[in-house]
């Protein structure tokens, strides 16, 4: 069957698959929304448990047992205490979970994030409540949790007032090691968003492309801890010398909106090639801010990172007219941790519409797409086509990845 005949409802409605097979998939009890936040825990009476933050109220995180990938389970799905706060993102380090929570509205609660002990995972326990609300914030939309003792948060403060609204959250440290008691340690925003700064505001894009100049991801790794990795929205991607954490300074940053239509999401450091892989963000429906990038970049330099290639992605005529976003988004990030698959080659991500896709950068200046899956339009989904949103890859290559609405959870088994 020739698709490009078909209506761009007829195509959205159709399963595209290549190297990747649909093992099960789970609408979550009907609230099948999710946002970007997935991990993976291994219980300690052996369970492998995914967490699951939702995009939107009414539900917090759902939990499901994922020990047989062809037949999940949820075990526990929460509720959020108002319709006008969301829990976008999450990160799991053994038996801690983080959980980010941002307001709609800038002054209300809860705004910051959570920490719980999942160690019963039927029975998720709170241990602390890290604020960050304040008269010009909405919270935290994300955070990166990986080494059980500092929480790398995109964040408001009660502090902290932008010049623009849009320019709300930036980068926070927060030290848990005593996990009842989280305090900040460290903070960085980009020179010129903030009030009372000596530089003077940024240049913004063009009004239908300003997402504002705010941090989104931050990620650390334990193989460069005194490295953090900021995507930073309409700001570019940013590497911070934080080996103080106290005094994080910049070592660059990689600016490349305008010309192009901003929203870099994350970055994320392939050592041992001094690869960097950088996404954007489609944030608007219909192709309207297209191009949305995954790129390659060259990082021996980190002073000077060049960028030599992009994730080759399929026509956009053929899918920025099936329903919702199409580009490019979140990508499995290299998490430390035993059930984390890691590569220093393959990248997985997910492009909204586009589905999820495998790539081999083995030639990082000829990266060739190895496997996708493309999962046909959920059942009342109002983009009218699927919106992967996220994506998390175990250490035996099982795929998890997520709609942004009402499709749910897929498991997939990528061969390549």
């Amino acid at each position: 069957m020739n698709t490009t005949t078909l209506s761009p409802q007829a195509r959205a409605a159709q399963t595209l698959s290549w190297n990747m097979k649909l093992l099960s998939h789970n609408e979550l009890a009907g609230f099948g929304g999710i946002g970007e936040g997935i991990g993976l825990q291994l219980a300690p009476d052996g369970r492998r448990i995914l967490w699951l933050a939702h995009e939107s109220a009414p539900k917090n995180f759902t939990a499901v047992d994922v020990s047989d990938v062809r037949n999940p389970r949820v075990v526990i799905q929460t509720e959020l205490p108002h319709a006008g706060v969301r829990s976008n993102s999450l990160d799991v380090c053994g038996n801690l979970m983080a959980v980010a929570y941002q307001t709609r509205k800038t002054g209300d609660k809860p705004a910051g994030f959570d920490l719980f002990d999942i160690s019963k995972p039927e029975q998720p326990k709170l241990i602390s409540h890290f604020d960050a609300s304040g008269p010009h914030s909405r919270g935290a939309h994300c955070v990166w949790f990986v080494d059980g003792e500092y929480v790398h948060l995109s964040s408001g403060a009660p502090d902290f007032e932008p010049h623009n609204p849009k320019d709300d959250q930036f980068y926070r440290i927060i030290d848990v090691r005593n996990p009842g008691k989280p305090a900040e340690v460290g903070r960085w925003w980009l020179p010129g968003v903030r009030k009372g700064d000596k530089e003077p505001p940024p240049r913004r894009l063009p009004q239908q492309f300003d997402a504002g100049f705010r941090t989104h991801n931050t990620n650390v790794y334990p193989q460069r801890p005194d490295r953090a990795y900021l995507g930073y929205i309409d700001g570019g991607a940013i590497i911070l010398d934080i080996s103080d954490k106290s005094n994080p300074k910049m070592i660059t940053r990689w600016q490349y909106s305008p010309p192009y239509n901003g929203f870099t999401h994350t970055v994320m450091p392939l050592f041992e090639r001094n690869l960097l892989i950088v996404t954007d963000e489609c944030v608007q429906d219909d192709g309207k801010d297209w191009p949305k990038l995954t790129w390659v970049v060259d990082g021996r330099d980190e002073t000077n990172p060049v960028p030599i290639s992009t994730l080759p992605l399929p026509p956009a005529e053929n899918f920025t007219r099936r329903g919702g976003r199409f580009g490019s988004h979140n990508m499995h990030e290299n998490y430390p941790g035993p059930v984390s698959y890691r590569s220093e080659t393959i990248v997985v991500a997910t492009f909204f519409n586009g589905g999820v896709r495998a790539y081999d950068t083995s030639n990082p200046y000829q990266p060739r797409e190895i496997a996708y899956f493309v999962p046909g339009a959920p059942r009342l989904s109002p983009a009218g086509a699927i919106q992967l949103n996220d994506v998390w890859v175990d250490e035996r290559g099982i795929v998890y990845t997520v709609d942004r609405f009402a499709g749910g959870l897929y498991i997939l088994e990528m061969n390549v």
